[in-house]
């Protein structure tokens, strides 16, 4: 055989492993691709005595390769990616585990398993357990993909991209950069999750509560005594509100729309610019009427009525920090 003919020989036994392979993988991304729950240990072989191969976190990306049932347990043979550390690519191992705690997009209800899986890691975030943050994270974003005709997969889309976009908030908003008073001074917080929920799932509550985020990136630092900043702050609160009335949000947009002007009230005043002053006032009223009329349920109708007495007895607007306001 000649040398061509070896090369292209060569080249055909690649391609049609390569296509094998790709079949095989295809089939086990569609019926046996999911992840693992709390308590699950890989071994080398399915033997709770064998050699530990890696306690793989909830959440991480697994395909289920096979089972095998041993002294009466069953166990699953799964490939996991993995990450190393910040500066290393994810790598892919293999291993044995107790074959319950593996939830695929063949099991059945699996898309409840994850998403009560995902509350409980919250919920141990809130409690102090770091790394359950990331977990929740990664368990809701698991639903979205596996199980994408669920009615859950849009609230847990929307609780993936939420979660990510907390946590970058936190390293934002610490760094110095966070108390300059333009936006563009700080770095922006990645934005790819949340539009990927208004995509998916346009005019709908979590699409709502996606472009509410979205809004961290226009606020202000520090506001520096600049009228200016508050001005825009109002106007994109208010432009939220109506933009998305039916939002779970849209309560407090119009709230701190209004809290804004209020506090512009005696900004003004002492630019002695009055009749500026005399404009925020009103305006900060209206924005607290319409409040009591569009949403009379929760607390922001109490709050903006409280915010109205203080602007007619000429109280003095708290002011303990805008950031807080924005939460």
């Amino acid at each position: 055989m000649s040398a061509g003919k070896q090369i292209r020989w060569a080249a055909m036994v690649v391609a049609f492993f390569t296509l094998s392979l790709c079949g095989v993988f295809a089939q086990i991304t569609d019926q046996q691709h999911g992840t693992v729950i709390a308590g699950a240990v890989m071994y080398v072989t399915p033997d709770p005595n064998a050699a530990q191969v890696a306690r793989p976190n909830r959440g991480r990306d697994t395909w289920l390769m096979g089972k095998s049932m041993i002294d009466g347990k069953e166990w699953a043979h799964i490939m996991v990616t993995m990450s190393q550390n910040s500066f290393s690519a994810p790598k892919t191992i293999t291993g044995w585990t107790d074959a319950r705690l593996v939830i695929t997009s063949a099991t059945p209800s699996g898309d409840q398993i994850l998403f009560g899986e995902a509350v409980q890691a919250q919920h141990e975030a809130e409690n102090g357990r770091r790394e359950s943050e990331e977990e929740a994270m990664r368990l809701y974003y698991r639903i979205y993909e596996y199980f994408r005709s669920s009615p859950l997969a849009p609230e847990s889309l929307w609780h993936a991209a939420d979660l990510e976009w907390q946590l970058e908030k936190k390293g934002v908003f610490s760094r110095p950069s966070a108390r300059e008073m333009s936006p563009d001074a700080r770095a922006e917080i990645d934005e790819e999750m949340m539009r990927k929920v208004m995509k998916e799932y346009p005019r709908t509550k979590w699409s709502d509560l996606a472009a509410y985020d979205l809004l961290d990136n226009k606020i202000c630092g520090r506001w520096n005594g600049e009228t200016k900043c508050p001005e825009k702050e109002t106007d994109l609160f208010e432009h939220y509100a109506h933009e998305h009335p039916q939002s779970p949000k849209a309560a407090e947009a119009l709230y701190k729309a209004a809290w804004r002007q209020a506090v512009l009230v005696d900004m003004y005043k002492a630019d002695h610019q009055n009749d500026k002053s005399q404009k925020a006032k009103r305006r900060a009223m209206q924005i607290a009427q319409e409040i009591s009329t569009k949403y009379p349920e929760g607390d922001w109708k109490p709050r903006a009525a409280q915010l109205t007495y203080a602007l007619q007895q000429g109280l003095e607007i708290s002011t303990e920090g805008h950031r807080e306001a924005r939460k």
